[in-house]
């Protein structure tokens, strides 16, 4: 087998890895022993829920290093593959976005998808990374939804890459990430549409 596909084999294992490691409950654990995340506010194990039970430097720390799984395991797959191997970055990238969403520790049943996202598209695209955060930022801002200002960035998401002209592999990963974020948030645009989604804050449906 060649010696490069081997690698490439096996960073996207370790992205897989990596990805499905629940930094959520960990951060929750480290905060409070007796919480157990997925029983406790919306049951995920994402940074929102987090800050929601345990305070927002809580849910900073996990959104770091949810964002820094993808982070980490790009900038191995750089060191060690071709940097020209655009390729193999989405594969990579697309395996920890996968992994957090479908972790091999928690029987397949994950987080959201969207700081692993971000982390992935700091590292690929700085610059699409930048328009998704402040339309994301915006939506917040003026509804305080988290949940839609994470469906309005995972919608702009493969419209920034591909509109700047990123490589086709990168905008496929976006695709991929776009679908998959707004299939994670389907209850929520049920709640959305039903008035009942809570706002970023505490504030009761219709706040």
């Amino acid at each position: 087998m060649d010696g490069s596909l081997l690698r490439g084999i096996l960073l996207v294992l370790f992205g897989y890895l990596l990805g499905s490691v629940p930094f959520g409950i960990l951060v929750a654990k480290a905060f409070d022993r007796d919480v157990d995340l997925r029983k406790a506010g919306s049951g995920n194990i994402g940074a929102t829920n987090v800050a929601r039970t345990l305070g927002r430097g809580a849910g900073i720390l996990t959104l770091a290093l949810d964002a820094g799984k993808g982070i980490l395991a790009l900038a191995l797959a750089r060191q060690f593959l071709d940097p020209s191997a655009y390729h193999w970055l989405a594969l990579v990238g697309g395996a920890v976005f996968l992994g957090h969403i479908f972790p091999v520790y928690l029987r397949f049943k994950g987080g959201k998808g969207v700081a692993v996202a971000l982390g992935v598209v700091l590292f690929l695209s700085p610059e699409t990374a930048f328009v998704v955060v402040v339309l994301f930022a915006a939506v917040l801002y003026f509804t305080r939804f988290v949940s839609l200002a994470s469906l309005c960035a995972a919608v702009g998401l493969p419209v920034a890459m591909a509109f700047l002209g990123k490589s086709r592999h990168f905008v496929t990963l976006a695709l991929l990430m776009s679908f998959l974020v707004i299939y994670t948030h389907r209850e929520n645009i049920h709640r959305l549409l039903s008035g009942q989604e809570s706002r970023f804050g505490g504030s009761p449906p219709g706040g």
